[in-house]
This record gives structure tokens, sequence and C-alpha cells, in this order.
């Protein structure tokens, strides 16, 4: 079952939104992969490492690289990411950018959100929540590249 998570977590880290450079086909190149934090042990530091298979419990960071190809600034480019059911966000992921709880339908700071819970009952939103990561970079110059980046935990 793992295996089937672990590759439909890698699939999930490929799947990136890009707008609206994307419908004005605007230079931008995007990139998406996944890492394994390792835990420090036995005197190593934490490192980041490709993973082979992962369990409930294990930390991923996925990162998105974006590089602007054109001879122009892009304004206003958008980066989303789905964020799986199988996934509980860092705390710290879910307070560094704009997120949604609906299916990117709605969008906002988490502690501005709610939800309807099973009781049909409106609540403050938590990191459980969170279906969608949404960046706006407001320009990324020509040659300019960077990235972005969050962990979360396998439930």
């Amino acid at each position: 079952m793992f295996t089937r998570s672990l590759a439909a977590l890698l699939l999930l880290a490929s799947y990136v939104v890009a707008a609206p450079a994307a419908a004005q086909e605007r230079p931008i190149k995007l990139e998406s992969g996944v890492q394994l934090l390792q835990p420090a042990s036995d005197g190593e530091e934490a490192r980041l490492v490709e993973p082979q298979g992962v369990v409930p419990g294990d930390t991923l960071v996925f990162t998105t690289r974006y590089r602007n190809d054109g001879a122009a600034p892009v304004t206003n480019f958008v980066i989303v990411n789905p964020v799986s059911a199988d996934l509980l966000l860092s705390d710290e992921a879910a307070t560094q950018t704009e997120v949604s709880v609906d299916g990117a339908q709605n969008w906002g700071q988490l502690a501005d959100l709610t939800v309807i819970d099973i009781e049909s009952q409106e609540r403050a939103a938590t990191p459980q929540d969170i279906t969608h990561l949404r960046w706006v970079l407001s320009e990324i110059p020509p040659a300019g590249a960077g990235e972005v980046q969050f962990s979360a935990t396998v439930r």
C-alpha cells in the first residue's frame, strides 16, 4: 500500500499548476521534486534523500523550481501545489503562504479560513484541512530563478 502511496505522492509532486503564465504562454520553466527528510542519527545531521519508500510519520519535502528563460520580466506568476489527503502539512508550511481548504476554490491565510465539519458546524480551518498551497510571485526577471518549498508528514 505504501508503495502505491509513494507513487501517488511522487506523481502529485510533479503536478504543479502555473497561472496566468501558462495561459499567456510565458517562458517560465518549472521543475518539481520530492525528497525524504532522513532524521539525524548516530552523530549525523538530518539530510534530504530520494525516497525509496515512505511510511506514516516520514517527512517529505516538496520543491518547485522556476526559471524565466525569456527576455522580459514575468509578473504575477502563480504556482499552485495540491496537497494529498495522505499528507499533513507542517504548521510552518500551513502559515507561509496562501492556502485553500476547499479544493482551490477560495484562498487565504489559514487563520482566516473556516470549514464545515461532519456535524454541519462551521469551525476554524486547521492544517489537516488544507487541499492546496499557492504562491504569487510579483516579478521574475529575465534569467531569474528560484524555488518554493513545503514539508509534510505522511499520515
